[in-house]
């Protein structure tokens, strides 16, 4: 896997040009339809309109160099009664097309009485960003050789500690904190004293900041599959791989119940005993997947049969973190190493990550290898600033999910035990799936009235052959 290299310069949002006249305007910020201006967008999409925010590079200097941060938004199809800023997490995911995605979604009627706001964080797509190539080695089959890995942890060091160098400022300014205060420069543009919030993922800590920031002009708040209120990326790889452990188990438990269709045994210990037997033939096909979320099992069920029979091709396949890859730039992995290695006091040594991935994978057979943050910030050249979070007044919704691996359900009672809130439980395994079900419902109710729940919501359920 290797990122791309970005053309944005630092100070500038070239990808989104001025090129037509403004379609709307109103406090101080011209909009325009994204389609006319934005390079790449859906040429069909005559809802979404953009804007350029400008903001201070470093906030401790504000009035010094200026970068933009790309906004977008669809406005609220009835009687507005504010607006409400969506972000998808990452960190390093662009957010300029959430929107779309929210208002096609069964959170739709949100958009009735808000507008939708979207936006690109410092670092990633239309915003300002920078022209860092960082190469990230494949994963080896198995456990990799030590100096192999130690050959391309640190080739990664020297990529970012070149970066840093080249723009220090841009760089250190790539924190939590930071983006939040950006959030509020966003919301003085629109023209909102209090605006709402709906994070997913790394969006969720971005919220949390936010709110312990500037509590006084949150309206309401909406977080799901929440983060851990303390970042660490080795307690962050420790607890997803323990999740997919677990979530392991579960899918040789549901083959072994469809026997007569797969033919892998019909109990969990057979059944797991002869995918990691294959795991052990074929390596990294396998082993990525082999913890994946439940509506995946069935075409992943299909796919190890025919593998095992020699009815299938054996390709390589890598897993990555949160985000997904899109244009242009959807997802800029420079701008995640450093958010999570400026803000997690994790160690920057080799040696302790490499002893760490080897007791994770002796504790955790399957999923103990999946861990791939805390070797992203070996030879990081920047102190850690951890996270400060606090309670706060305005509403505020939590929901987390039970089965998921990727933020796993402890994370969202620990983020409720810090900051408060009532926590929505869903019973899936689906990263930030709550827009998608029907129950999304209680998302307009909360952000129409302020009124929160701690009701469970069934999610979708778990697919058959």
């Amino acid at each position: 896997m290797s990122i791309t290299r970005f053309a944005i310069p630092m100070l500038a949002a070239a990808a989104l040009v001025p090129a037509v006249p403004a379609v709307a305007a109103a406090d101080g910020v011209s909009w325009q339809l994204c389609s006319a201006v934005a390079k790449g967008w859906d040429s069909g999409d005559q809802r979404s309109e953009c804007t350029l925010v400008p903001v201070p590079l470093d906030y401790a200097d504000p009035d010094g160099p200026k970068i933009d941060i790309a906004v977008s938004r669809i406005k609220a199809t009835g009687a507005k009664t504010g607006a409400v800023l969506l972000n998808p997490g990452g960190p390093g995911q662009s957010g300029l097309t959430m929107p779309r995605s929210i208002a096609d979604s069964h959170a739709g009627g949100i958009g009735v009485h808000h507008d939708l706001v979207g936006f690109d964080p410092r670092g990633v797509g239309y915003s300002a960003d920078l022209p860092c190539a960082v190469d990230f080695p494949e994963p080896d089959l198995g456990v990799p050789d030590k100096e192999k890995a130690r050959e391309a942890a640190e080739r990664t060091a020297a990529a970012n500690r070149e970066c840093v160098a080249a723009h220090p400022a841009f760089v250190r300014n790539l924190t939590t904190p930071t983006i939040a205060r950006d959030l509020d420069r966003i919301r003085q543009a629109l023209g909102e004293d209090k605006i709402g919030y709906y994070g997913v993922s790394w969006g969720t800590a971005l919220g949390a900041q936010y709110r312990s920031l500037f509590d006084d002009h949150v309206d309401k708040m909406l977080l799901d599959s929440v983060m851990a209120p303390d970042l660490n990326v080795t307690e962050m790889d420790d607890a997803q791989a323990t999740a997919g452990e677990n979530t392991f188990h579960e899918f040789a438990s549901w083959i072994a119940r469809y026997d007569v269709v797969y033919h892998f045994g019909s109990t969990e210990p057979v059944v797991a005993e002869a995918l990691l037997d294959l795991r052990a033939k074929f390596g990294a096909t396998v082993n990525g997947m082999l913890a994946n979320p439940r509506r995946e099992w069935a075409g992943l069920a299909k796919q190890l049969a025919a593998i095992r029979d020699g009815r299938a091709p054996v390709v390589g396949k890598t897993t990555t973190g949160f985000g997904w890859d899109g244009e242009p730039q959807a997802f800029n992995h420079f701008q995640q190493t450093a958010l999570l290695c400026n803000e997690s006091p994790s160690p920057r040594d080799f040696d302790t990550v490499w002893q760490h991935r080897l007791d994770r994978m002796k504790r955790l057979p399957v999923a103990g290898g999946y861990g791939l943050y805390e070797q992203l910030c070996v030879g990081w050249p920047l102190d850690a600033r951890p996270w400060s979070f606090a309670k706060g007044q305005s509403p505020l919704q939590l929901v987390g999910h039970v089965y998921e691996p990727v933020t796993p359900i402890g994370w969202a009672l620990e983020m409720q035990r810090k900051i408060g809130g009532t926590l929505m439980t869903v019973e899936d395994d689906a990263h930030g799936s709550l827009s998608s079900l029907p129950c999304a419902e209680a998302v307009v109710t909360f952000f129409d009235t302020g009124q929160t729940t701690s009701e469970a919501c069934p999610g979708a359920p778990t697919p058959k052959p």
